[in-house]
């Protein structure tokens, strides 16, 4: 058992007569019994007496060279994980359509409802613009007077809140037309990229295993 314990403790310590050896930033070498101060900041050999290297020893980094390490492996993990997700989004996409043509049936399932209520809102407007109109005609009959004789009067409360609430109702349902309109962009825009994408991996015989059987 002894002897067991002493072979293990020997495979940890350096062998007898092993040095140690660097070549610094001057391009200058350094040997030394115990480890080189010069030998610091740049890579290091511990060498046995016959020149075989028992181990390298790294430098030790800077904290400049340890910040390099940690933002590089964050970027590293976030290419990782675009990466994945990319491939989830392709496994996806792949899985969802089989045909080419199913993209402009998708895409017009999606947009249908959205243009139903475009044209719900733009006839709505259309009896607004109506409403609007005679009640700016009663406007200036209050303004002008029944004849040139008569003077004007204020037109009644419930006539100006009737007009304030349908211009308010107009901007907003023009508010919501045109935000509405700028969906069904993104939805074609989205669908595009989609189908650009959906041809270029049937295209590549590499993601034909991820297809849908």
């Amino acid at each position: 058992m002894k002897k067991i314990f002493l072979l293990l403790a020997a495979l940890y310590v350096p062998a007898v007569g092993a040095a140690y050896k660097c070549v610094d930033e001057k391009g200058l070498t350094h040997i030394g019994d115990t480890e080189p101060v010069a030998c610091a900041n740049v890579m290091m050999y511990e060498i046995s007496r016959s020149g075989t290297i028992v181990r390298t020893i790294e430098p030790t980094p800077t904290p400049e060279q340890l910040k390099v390490k940690r933002d590089e492996a964050e970027r590293r993990k976030e290419a990782e994980r675009a990466a994945s997700e990319q491939k989830r989004k392709d496994l996806a996409l792949l899985s969802s359509y089989g045909d080419e043509r199913e993209f402009e049936v998708a895409r017009d399932r999606n947009i249908e409802p959205l243009a139903a209520r475009i044209k719900i809102s733009k006839d709505r407007i259309k009896v607004i613009n109506a409403r609007v109109a005679q009640l700016e005609d009663e406007m200036e009959f209050y303004k002008a007077g029944k004849s040139k004789a008569s003077k004007a009067r204020e037109p009644p409360q419930p006539l100006l809140h009737e007009l304030q609430r349908l211009r308010t109702e107009k901007e907003g349902l023009e508010q919501s037309v045109a935000a509405t309109e700028r969906q069904i962009e993104a939805f074609k825009v989205r669908f595009d990229i989609d189908k650009k994408r959906w041809l270029a991996l049937k295209a590549d015989p590499s993601a034909r295993s991820t297809e849908r059987k």
